[in-house]
């Protein structure tokens, strides 16, 4: 413990972010970077409590009192040692982790938790500026072959923790550039992908090996990667959106959150994309359907692209802004939150049940037809039901809508099928320890738990890796 009385002292501050009128001119992350002061004063605050709670909070069980007594002291190489062994990709987590771990903060019983995400982001962008983050590569090799298909966070980290066990490992992405989620998915205000190829380069550097534009069941057979791979590891994500399937949902104007987003990413990268499958917001108004951490990221790409209004519409009731009686401390705290997205501009209705799609002769969307809705108390047993309140339903100006309400499971057809894995009831890849019905065949991430956090895909990444390990040599020293 750094400063037995830093909790006293200091007050929680979190970076200061760039002007919003400065910001929604390009897509550049826009955080400014914490002085070295006030980042030791931040570290400060933890108080290296009995039960670090923050642990059971953060899904890789990142040693967060002691890194944040080693930048407290000044000792980044000392912090970068205790990050990484337990988090692959703390350049990640530190950007676009909604911190579950500050949630189970044991400060935050009494006053504001510590700023851990900030801290880990530090640490890690230090270590590079530093020289501190170089290549690990094996000291042996095992022969072993090993393919992972998916090169988002949960392959990255398997292909990371798998090179270390001194595997050969073959990462196949269907995209044409290596990072999954991370690269297509997350905007680049949020996660700019100089970051994610920093990385990349690094992994390749250790001597894993990316082939892109590869999808597996299509132009790479399945029975290449079973005859050739002593292991598979599929981490492909969770990719079929889940649909509105209401009247007018054929109008043109709608569109799925992640085309939205992944469009975008592609032109910031330099793509042409057609005028005729080009998404734009840009004069219009824009209507999110889904109030989530992906319709957050469509509001702040909309107000970048010149959204004339922006509305985000969620199903579910408002959250209270402070913890309910029902959701103590350490659980995460169900409050509601407010991203920087909905800082720059947007106007947000709570209990809304999206009814009908309306459109115009030209089969263009021009308004969307909602009603307000009043959820009834849960009988036991039973899912939660609401009822529509009287004489609320309208129609509001829409010529673009994005749909934004999560995804149901893998795609099946193709690889899942040729390669005859078992699946559970609701569709995902089905395991054991995360090994498939098939025994060289294992899954990790949002493939096999459903979508999540991307702190859980790297979790999983690294729990599978393990798994795989243990398979392939009867026994594992991975963590």
């Amino acid at each position: 413990m750094g400063k037995i009385a830093g909790f006293l002292e200091y007050m929680r501050e979190t970076p200061v972010n760039k002007d919003i009128k400065e910001r929604v001119r390009n897509f550049n992350e826009f955080t400014i970077k914490p002085d070295s002061e006030k980042l030791n004063k931040q570290a400060a605050r933890c108080m290296d409590c009995g039960v670090p709670f923050c642990h059971h909070g953060c899904p890789l069980g990142n040693i967060i009192p002691e890194f944040n007594d080693a930048v407290y002291r000044g000792d980044w190489k000392g912090a970068y040692e205790i990050l990484i062994s337990t988090n692959n990709f703390p350049e990640f987590t530190g950007r676009i982790c909604p911190v579950p771990c500050e949630g189970s903060c044991v400060l935050g019983l009494n006053s504001d938790p510590v700023t851990i995400e900030v801290i880990e982001k530090e640490i890690i962008e230090k270590s590079f500026q530093e020289g501190l983050v170089v290549p690990q590569i094996p000291a042996f090799r095992t022969k072993k072959r090993v393919a992972v298909v998916g090169s988002g966070p949960a392959g990255l980290a398997a292909a990371s923790q798998l090179n270390k066990a001194g595997h050969y490992v073959l990462v196949f992405e269907r995209a044409d550039k290596p990072g999954g989620l991370l690269r297509y998915g997350i905007p680049d205000f949020k996660l700019g992908k100089n970051v994610l190829d920093r990385r990349i380069d690094l992994m390749k550097e250790e001597g894993i090996a990316f082939v892109t534009d590869s999808n597996i069941g299509e132009n790479v057979p399945v029975n290449y990667l079973l005859e050739e791979f002593d292991a598979i590891v599929l981490s492909g994500g969770s990719t079929v959106p889940r649909d509105l399937p209401i009247k007018g949902r054929d109008l043109n104007g709608i569109h799925y959150a992640m085309d939205f987003l992944t469009q975008q990413n592609k032109r910031n990268a330099g793509y042409t994309i057609p005028t005729k499958t080009k998404i734009s917001a840009k004069g219009k108004n824009v209507v999110v359907i889904g109030g989530g951490d992906t319709g957050s990221d469509c509001v702040g790409t909309s107000n970048r692209q010149g959204a004339r209004s922006i509305l985000q519409l969620e199903v579910l009731p408002k959250p209270p802004e402070s913890r309910e009686p029902n959701n103590p401390w350490p659980y995460w705290p169900n409050i509601l939150r407010t991203s920087s997205s909905h800082q720059e501009g947007c106007e947000r209705h709570f209990s809304v049940l999206t009814k009908e799609f309306i459109g115009e002769d030209a089969g263009n969307l021009k308004a969307i037809k909602i009603v307000d809705i009043e959820w009834q108390k849960p009988e036991p047993g039973k899912r939660p039901a609401f009822i529509e309140k009287k004489k609320t339903e309208r129609e509001i100006p829409c010529e673009l809508a994005l749909l934004a309400v999560g995804f149901v499971h893998p795609r099946h057809e193709g690889m899942l099928q040729q390669m005859q894995v078992k699946l559970d009831a609701i569709g995902t890849v089905k395991a054991s320890n995360y090994q498939t019905s098939v025994e060289k065949i294992f899954t990790a991430g949002d493939m096999r738990r459903g979508q999540s956090l991307v702190v859980w895909a790297i979790h999983e990444g690294r729990q599978a890796a393990r798994a795989v390990d243990k398979f392939l040599m009867g026994e594992t020293l991975l963590p």
